[in-house]
């Protein structure tokens, strides 16, 4: 016990070392699967992590953009040098406006599927200008006329901190020789992988040592969750195997959720099983009804649909002849004393009803002569009785005339029901009382709160007392031999 304590603890930290990983896996994987959508909001807040990890998703600078905005720097440079005024600046400013009729002719954005970002610079430039084409909106920003009298410093600050901003998000993304954007991020993920394969080989390995009569597939399966882990598409589904091993690693307790999901799942489903069950059993008794099952079993014809019989014992007969015997010889002489104080109260009750006997009250002795009449009268009636029905259980003479009279009863019964006609009746009545029922009450089903039922059902499974449960290993031979 000692050896195991400590062998259950280490079990215990290579879980949660595991789990601890492949969190760390899923995190990644997550933040590989948001990147690009997030890309603008990484390269405002923390434009170190678009330098690392852009060259990974094939992300690069686009050159007509890049080249665009190179362009504004060198004016900016230039504009310091030699004045606002002068033959150069006043060059760099028409190529500047002639890059910005192609980017809106030829539109770099649409490749990264950004052209809303276009459109939202198109409609600054023509707010700040006044201006309803966005051509003449940007050849009027781009002219030395306007940013002289507009002032220098105060348009291109509002070009830097309005516009450059949503010119520097657009990107030109690689796309390989299968024609997908190239994506490196599976030299981060392969690591992870081969580490999880081999833990999957490992305890499927240690399954089957355990179980050996489990074919090496089935010891696979166990953790049929963890083959997500190993998957190189659809990685989210790694959520699946990451939620299991955390619990099972006991660092969150999805125990309560995890009721919650069933719950939810049995309520779902519970009404509308419920239901067709139910409906589906009525159905079946209808059928039977119509079909003439109720006529044959009264007139007690064997050509009815064949009775599969387990055991060559009518347990019908076998229960009435239990019930009969335990009344006769256990429950009848324990109830002797008050079947005999009844009947003795009722032959007194009769004699005091008789007027003679009310005129002989008054004698001597009489009252103590009846006392002692009504408890013999009383205990010999209930002997006698009690004799009789013990002589007519064991005379098998008796007990076959009984068995006779029932057989002729029942003959009797179903050959006059029969010919009176009223067997017609009778079957319609009960179809109709059976689809009352799937009217009424099948009906009041679906009225109840099934979640209010499963919560009811979940707290009596928890206040009942814990049974202890059989090795499955121990239970499988016993099945086979069954």
């Amino acid at each position: 016990m000692a050896n195991h304590k400590p062998l259950k603890l280490r079990n215990l930290y290579f879980e949660r070392l595991m789990a601890i990983v492949a969190t760390v896996n899923l995190c990644l994987v997550l933040f590989n699967l948001t990147y690009v959508p997030w890309r603008d909001f990484y390269l405002r807040r923390m434009p170190e992590i678009t330098q690392i990890y852009d060259p990974i998703k094939g992300i690069e600078p686009n050159r007509e953009t890049n080249n665009y905005l190179q362009k504004v720097k060198a004016l900016e440079e230039q504009v310091s040098q030699t004045g606002l005024t002068s033959p150069e600046v006043k060059t760099q400013l028409e190529e500047i406006s002639r890059l910005s009729r192609d980017t809106i002719d030829g539109n770099p954005f649409a490749a990264a599927d950004k052209s809303g970002t276009l459109e939202k610079i198109k409609n600054r430039i023509r707010d700040r200008t006044n201006q309803e084409s966005a051509k003449v909106a940007f050849a009027t920003f781009w002219s030395q006329d306007y940013l002289s009298q507009k002032g220098w410093l105060q348009e291109i600050n509002f070009f830097n901190q309005k516009i450059k901003p949503l010119i520097a998000t657009n990107y030109y993304r690689k796309i390989g020789e299968n024609g997908e954007f190239i994506d490196y991020f599976w030299l981060i993920d392969l690591p992870f992988v081969l580490l999880f394969g081999i833990e999957l080989l490992a305890r499927s390995f240690y399954i089957q040592r355990r179980h050996p009569s489990m074919s090496w597939l089935n010891a696979v399966l166990w953790r049929w969750y963890d083959l997500f882990l190993l998957l190189p598409f659809w990685r989210w589904l790694r959520i699946v195997p990451v939620l299991v091993r955390l619990d099972q690693a006991q660092l969150i307790n999805f125990q309560p959720l995890r009721r919650q999901i069933n719950q939810a799942f049995v309520a779902n489903f519970a009404e509308e099983l419920t239901e067709i069950v139910v409906v589906r059993v009525i159905n079946q008794i209808q059928g039977s009804i119509q079909r003439g099952d109720l006529t044959r079993w009264l007139s007690q014809q064997q050509n009815l649909h064949p009775y599969i019989d387990i055991n060559n014992v009518n347990e019908v007969e076998a229960i009435a002849g239990i019930f009969v015997q335990t009344v006769v010889y256990q429950v009848l002489p324990q109830i002797q004393p008050e079947i005999v104080a009844l009947l003795r109260h009722n032959i007194a009750t009769v004699f005091h009803q008789v007027p003679v006997y009310r005129n002989l009250q008054n004698l001597p002795g009489i009252g103590e002569v009846q006392t002692q009449l009504s408890e013999q009268l009383a205990t010999q009636i209930t002997t006698n009785l009690y004799n009789a029905i013990v002589s007519a259980v064991e005379d098998p003479v008796g007990a076959k005339l009984s068995s006779q009279l029932m057989q002729h009863f029942s003959e009797a019964l179903g050959a006059e029901v029969q010919k009176k006609h009223v067997l017609s009746e009778l079957q319609s009545l009960l179809s109709d009382f059976l689809e009352e029922v799937k009217i009424n009450y099948v009906q009041r089903l679906s009225e109840e709160d099934i979640e209010q039922i499963v919560e009811q059902t979940r707290q009596l499974r928890e206040k009942a007392p814990v049974q202890p449960s059989m090795d499955k290993s121990a239970a499988l031979p016993e099945i086979r031999e069954r």
